[in-house]
């Protein structure tokens, strides 16, 4: 029989009431997570965290193994944590795209820097690619195919290209769908040659679109993950044509998965190692 003023929900299942040390361990937990969520993009060191929240090093360091399995919170870097994807439906989608940008920032510098082109990022707004960030390069001539904000049918720009390809069969197949009376604004593309380039793009390992967003402009694209193997969006490098054959296209793209990685993402879902990158 149940006491009164005693709530059914607040009895354990076994009967047995909560120990102090599992309490404990909850509210440092629960703190250590208050802290992640208010982290900024780059992320919080460890040493950030013990002062935050008053934890020893090896309480954090223990509390965050079991955060990060959980997909509660998430390496961003090798010594940097932010909140895992657990929380991602609870962010506000405007803050998580900002965040991104930032994050992405330093990246876009880097390959803009070493290759002298314009670098885009996209991320998946239904069955469209939302350009959030994009890096203007040393060479004389830029190819500045789209600006921030712009939106267009996923998988006409080679970031947005790579996105959809990294999506499952039927997102795929819903995403063309419902692009099909859209794709003929953009240049020769069809929804069947689309799917021929999704089909291209998981052979190769990265993304190559041409003359269909912009005319005489060619662009290379990668997915983009984060640490935990969730996907985040897509980021492109774009130029003339001229400036773009076969050879430059894979160094471009090597480029660009290398100071992913470096920056902390990856190219590919945890679950299977990065694509290698191959030319045709």
């Amino acid at each position: 029989m149940t006491k009164k003023n005693v709530r059914i929900s607040d009895i354990p299942a076994e009967g047995k009431p909560a120990s102090a040390e599992t309490s404990k361990t909850l509210y440092r937990g629960l703190s250590l997570m208050n802290a992640l969520l208010q982290a900024p993009p780059e992320g919080l060191r460890v040493v950030d965290l013990c002062r935050q929240t008053g934890l020893s090093r090896s309480a954090v360091h223990r509390l965050l193994a079991t955060l990060v399995a959980g997909g509660y919170a998430a390496p961003v870097s090798r010594f940097h944590y932010v909140a895992g994807e657990k929380w991602e439906p609870l962010l506000p989608t405007e803050r998580r795209r900002k965040d991104l940008s930032a994050q992405l920032s330093p990246v876009m510098a880097e390959i803009s820097e070493q290759c002298g082109d314009a670098s885009f990022a996209v991320v998946r707004e239904g069955s469209l690619s939302l350009c959030i960030a994009r890096q203007v390069g040393t060479y004389p001539v830029q190819a500045l195919v789209i600006k921030v904000g712009t939106k267009q049918p996923l998988g006409v720009g080679a970031a947005g290209l790579a996105l959809l390809a990294s999506l499952t069969q039927r997102e795929i197949d819903m995403v063309i769908e419902a692009n099909r009376g859209e794709l003929g604004m953009y240049g020769s593309m069809t929804a069947e040659a689309l799917r021929r380039l999704v089909e291209a793009t998981r052979e190769r390992g990265w993304s190559v679109v041409g003359n269909h967003a912009v005319k005489g402009v060619l662009a290379v694209g990668l997915p983009v993950f984060n640490a935990a193997g969730v996907l985040l969006g897509g980021l492109s490098v774009a130029t003339t044509a001229e400036r773009f054959p076969i050879a430059r296209q894979k160094q471009v793209a090597s480029q660009i998965a290398n100071a992913l990685r470096r920056h902390g993402f990856a190219t590919s879902s945890r679950s299977e190692p990065d694509a290698p990158l191959k030319t045709y």
